[in-house]
């Protein structure tokens, strides 16, 4: 995978002519695969590269409408799936507030001066340029007699557009299976294994405490059957978001993964969960041995979910 960053001021930073589709594409979700196919079939037909032209920061962040935005994917990931799904390189545009202010058409003629385009592929509710005045109409008028802009319909699911916002309130409320669904893919958070108080080791359920980004959007508090990954190796989880209000109360959101016949210690590395179903909410108990109780029946529960779903 190849990884290419546009700043306003600067050189051409390929040399041959690519296919390209553009967006923020937060999740890489069945959406943007609609976007993502056609860019790869043009360019497997005109015998170019295939591009996924992003954004980062945010563009909310660079105008001002928000300080700070919650994502279901990093630029990591983004990175990662858009290589799964067939493309060649990604190209990330540095989106300072010069950029945000150039009018739509000095926003194409500052892509096309870096990047050679065969065909721009965007979806039908595409903006760009200062004020995000520039639409569809606007860029096939930039783009005539330089690239073909080909425009994708909304990809619906159930009578709604599939979109990062849906996708995005399905977390919010614990759905993280029809998030998977959306997506096309389970749901996924990264971070490092930190250090907590080893409450959990002391009652026979050791856990792993994800520490993740601040933009990463997690999902609903409660138990979840999940999945951890690391190198490459994976264990079945049951993992918990939430305040620990029985006998570790946080104020801030903790993530623990509890990995089902894993013994191994995770301190400091990387890891990811995947989150399949949500089990229950999170609750205070009136003591210890309740709270243990629970946490046998939930990890039963998580065996249970992978036995009758037929997941490995």
């Amino acid at each position: 995978m190849k990884v290419d960053t546009i700043r306003t001021q600067g050189e051409q930073i390929i040399d041959g002519p690519v296919c390209a589709c553009i967006g923020y594409f937060d999740g890489l979700h069945r959406g943007h695969r609609a976007l993502i196919d056609e860019t790869v079939s043009r360019a497997k037909a005109a015998g170019c590269e295939s591009a996924l032209i992003t954004f980062s920061p945010d563009p909310w962040i660079t105008i001002g409408k928000m300080s700070k935005v919650q994502h279901l994917t990093t630029m990591e990931q983004r990175i990662e799936l858009a290589g799964r799904m067939g493309i060649d390189r990604v190209i990330i545009l540095d989106f300072v507030k010069a950029m945000a202010e150039l009018p739509p058409k000095a926003f194409i003629d500052m892509l096309v001066t870096h990047c050679p385009l065969k065909a721009l592929i965007c979806g039908f509710d595409f903006h760009y340029g200062k004020f995000g005045s520039g639409s569809v109409e606007t860029l096939r008028r930039d783009a005539a007699g330089r690239f073909e802009v080909i425009v994708i319909e909304a990809v619906n699911d159930h009578g709604d557009k599939i979109s990062s916002s849906r996708i995005s309130l399905c977390l919010q409320q614990g759905e993280v299976a029809e998030a998977g669904r959306l997506l096309g893919y389970p749901y996924e958070i990264r971070g490092v294994v930190g250090h907590g108080r080893q409450k959990g080791r002391q009652w026979g359920f050791p856990t792993a405490n994800l520490i993740t980004d601040e933009e990463t959007l997690l999902p609903l508090g409660g138990v979840y059957a999940g999945e951890a990954q690391w190198e490459g190796q994976c264990w079945k989880a049951m993992i918990n978001i939430g305040h620990n209000p029985t006998c570790n109360p946080v104020r801030q959101l903790s993530v623990e993964a509890h990995l089902l016949d894993c013994s191994q210690n995770f301190y400091d590395q990387p890891m990811r969960l995947r989150f399949y179903k949500r089990l229950r909410a999170e609750q205070q108990f009136a003591s210890l041995n309740e709270l243990i109780d629970q946490l046998h029946r939930d990890r039963q529960s998580v065996r249970d979910y992978f036995q009758e779903s037929g997941h490995e």
